[in-house]
């Protein structure tokens, strides 16, 4: 048994290096010989497998032949064990190891040659694909993982090397699929599937796509028949604990990740079989998973995959590689990714959403339970709710693109969004509490950038072809467009609403924007440029927006004391020249605060005029100076270098004679116009906004007094303001980028939007 262990380590290290191997391939194969079945790994049957050497024994391998020096080794090996199980996981080592070397660029021929010569012994004289095969039948998780990892090498090795797809391991893998949900090794099948085509993809040669089909086809109709089967299971009503165990959910998992690198391969390779479409054209079975009893985590992976399936971004994290260039060559992909948007939705009609189970008590790497005491992790699982979300909107943008009048597309609209929206009210806590309906995807996708990002671009995109369709239709229908837009807001998909609240929740800081542009990992430019082409076309509609936003903060901003008004007018009577208070802080401080209740109507009128005299000089000059906690930590520095001098030096000025000037003309004549309509425009703006607003919210605004909306209506530059001059850092940023030819892409089309956009600002500000 020692010289067993000495050979096959020695082997090892011969390998490690790149030694040549001096002794003849039979002797080398020999050592490497599995045991026939697993009831061989026995202690009392070791003695009469063929690898274990006698002592005497003729032909036996020369150990001293070369010795290799101990000091090239980092690793050191100890072979003093007397467990059968151990020498077979070292055979399986070094044949794992002897392919890889074989499929290695850079490995000398003559012991390439060796390599193969004695891989082609251990197949052809012991049959070594059947044995590693009889391993899956054991006990013995970790020898069934190396045999797999073996067998995937190996078949890789035959396809590329010798273009033969092994007999042995064919009739297995349909075998299994027949005998399903009886059959023991349907995991190890599937997992040495997905191995062999990671392999494949992962591959550099050039003849890959031809391969991998040669690959798939013998399986192809097969696998159809094992998919159908898969999710014709009646768990739905089954709650028998066995369905609950590790190798069911073993089994799922390994499923879901064939699926994966199945949809993966069509993408990058250009196939179109039908084991690579099957997951598209039939999901409708597939979706009544959420209803089994399985782990979470299977369903967690399933609602992921179908996420990644209509983002076009399958296998990215497998194969670590972007998606290629050119996928509108596939000519079945439209059809396929309407079928799964279609099917998903009509789940959705029949109660999909209702049914899906968001655990209180998320599961963390597949666990189900969180340490008691640690209360900071419970509550919903956002990453379900993300999922589905996106799932559901990107669906609903693929149907939407598919009608063409406006009546359709506002059908649809109004029956999956309200689903939507009760569903993530249901969910989240009131941390996460809605104020506002298009709230929705800022708070849920708060932690997932890209994820957040597509869903913007997808309700976009909605609102957009909504847009056109109504620019198509009849004159008469203005009216009701109109009524329309206010219900972009009730169904949380406003794309102003949307940007506002995304440039709200990083503090209207436009380092963070250069950022989302210059990374490659999120589609934030594509979204940019049809965001900033909408904002030509809609500048009213975005006032009339900010002006809500406007009024929304002066509603949570009611909450203030009536000492923080007093305090704030002490400090401002004590400054010998008129300086803003507020900069740096909290925009709340600067927007009109609500009339005390114990004031008498006189004072209430009184205070109101201070307020607004002492606030309205300095609004300008609290925008300008707001700035960021993340500003610090954005991944680039675009501060001016010798070069911008002179152009900085202009802007400075500029800013500080606005700075020293407490109420300039302009802001002065702008607060004359709002006092001089008033009258007739505070009661429609308050009930204009509350038509906006949640219907539970709707009441506090209205209760408000005439005194406060004139304050509100005076403050509704602050959010439109603060965009416009987040939009102009970026403009400014970008530009010092692109002349330093430090801009990973040519910008010009983006600052001609970026220039436009602030030519729209400058033009409502003379107005």
């Amino acid at each position: 048994m020692e010289t067993s262990y000495h050979v096959l380590g020695q082997l090892y290290k011969k390998i490690l290096l790149g030694a040549p191997l001096e002794n003849d391939t039979q002797e080398y194969a020999f050592y490497l010989n599995l045991p026939f079945s697993i009831q061989d790994l026995s202690t009392s049957n070791f003695l009469r497998w063929p690898c274990v050497h006698h002592g005497n024994q003729p032909g036996s391998v020369n150990i001293g032949a070369t010795p290799i020096p101990v000091e090239l080794i980092n690793l050191k090996i100890h072979f003093q064990v007397s467990n059968p199980r151990d020498i077979m996981l070292l055979q399986l080592t070094v044949i794992k190891m002897m392919i890889t070397k074989i499929l290695a660029k850079k490995m000398e021929f003559t012991i390439k040659e060796k390599y193969n010569a004695i891989i082609e012994i251990l197949l052809k004289s012991y049959e070594l694909e059947s044995k590693l095969i009889n391993t899956f039948h054991g006990s013995d998780k970790l020898l069934s993982h190396m045999a797999a990892k073996c067998l995937a090498s190996l078949l890789h090795l035959q396809l590329r090397e010798k273009d033969i797809i092994n007999k042995t391991w064919t009739d297995f893998c349909l075998k299994s699929f027949s005998n399903y949900p009886e059959s023991n090794t349907i995991s190890y099948c599937l997992w040495t599937l997905t191995a062999v085509i990671k392999e494949i993809l992962k591959a550099t040669c050039l003849q890959k796509a031809g391969l991998l089909k040669q690959f798939l086809a013998s399986f192809d109709f097969h696998f159809e028949v094992f998919y159908c089967s898969v999710f014709s299971q009646n768990f739905e009503n089954n709650h028998d604990t066995k369905i609950l165990n590790p190798k069911i959910t073993n089994f799922f998992i390994c499923f879901l990740e064939l699926l994966e690198i199945l949809i993966a391969s069509r993408i990058h390779l250009k196939l179109y079989l039908t084991c690579q479409r099957v997951f598209y054209l039939k999901i409708f079975c597939a979706l009544d998973i959420i209803r089994w009893p399985i782990h979470s985590l299977v369903k967690k992976k399933f609602i992921i995959l179908i996420k990644r399936c209509l983002l076009h971004k399958v296998g990215e994290d497998v194969l670590n590689t972007s998606l290629p260039t050119l996928i509108e060559q596939d000519p079945y992909l439209d059809m396929d990714m309407l079928a799964l948007g279609n099917a998903f939705l009509q789940a959705v009609n029949l109660g999909w959403l209702k049914q899906l189970s968001v655990r209180e008590k998320p599961s963390h790497f597949g666990g189900s339970e969180v340490q008691s005491g640690n209360k900071s992790l419970l509550g919903p699982d956002l990453i379900i709710l993300r999922a589905s979300s996106l799932v559901l909107l990107k669906s609903l943008e693929i149907k939407v693109h598919n009608y063409m009048s406006a009546s359709e597309v506002k059908a649809e609209l109004q029956k999956f969004m309200p689903e939507l929206l009760s569903f993530l009210k249901h969910h989240l806590h009131s941390s996460l509490k809605l104020h506002h309906h298009c709230e929705w995807l800022s708070k849920i996708f708060i932690e997932q950038d890209d994820d957040m990002l597509e869903a913007a671009k997808a309700s976009l995109s909605i609102y957009l072809k909504l847009t056109r369709s109504w620019n198509e239709a009849a004159k008469d229908m203005i009216q009701e467009k109109e009524t329309w837009d206010h219900q972009t807001h009730e169904n949380g998909f406003n794309p102003h609403c949307i940007f506002l609240f995304l440039l709200k929740n990083i503090g209207f800081d436009a380092t963070v924007l250069l950022d989302f542009l210059i990374s490659s990992e999120t589609c934030f430019l594509e979204y940019f440029v049809r965001y900033l082409k909408l904002l030509q076309g809609e500048k009213n509609n975005f006032s009339d927006v900010c002006k809500l936003f406007d009024a929304a903060e002066l509603r949570d901003g009611m909450h203030i004391s009536r000492i923080v008004t007093s305090h704030v007018e002490e400090r401002y009577s004590n400054q010998a020249t008129h300086q803003h208070l507020f900069c740096g802080t909290n925009h709340y401080a600067v927007l009109p605060l609500a009339s005390d209740p114990t004031t008498s109507g006189t004072n209430i009128k009184q205070k109101d005029n201070q307020t607004m005299k002492l606030k309205q000089p300095n609004l300008l000059m609290c925008i300008d100076n707001t700035s960021s906690p993340r500003a610090s930590q954005s991944l680039v520095d675009y501060s001016g270098s010798s070069e911008d001098s002179e152009e900085e030096s202009v802007e400075e000025e500029y800013l500080s004679t606005i700075k020293q000037t407490p109420l300039d003309y302009q802001v002065n004549t702008k607060i004359k116009e709002i006092v001089s309509v008033i009258g007739e425009k505070s009661q429609n703006y308050l009930e204009s906004t509350a038509m906006l607003l949640d219907p539970k919210e709707a009441s506090t605004l209205s209760s408000v007094s005439c005194e406060t909306a004139l304050n509100s209506i005076a403050s509704e530059t602050v959010i439109f303001c603060k965009t416009f001059k987040c939009l102009k850092e970026l403009e400014k940023a970008i530009s010092r980028l692109h002349r330093k030819h430090l801009f990973p892409y040519n910008p010009s089309a983006l600052l001609k939007l970026l220039k436009h956009i602030d030519t729209i600002n400058k033009n409502m500000n003379v107005l």
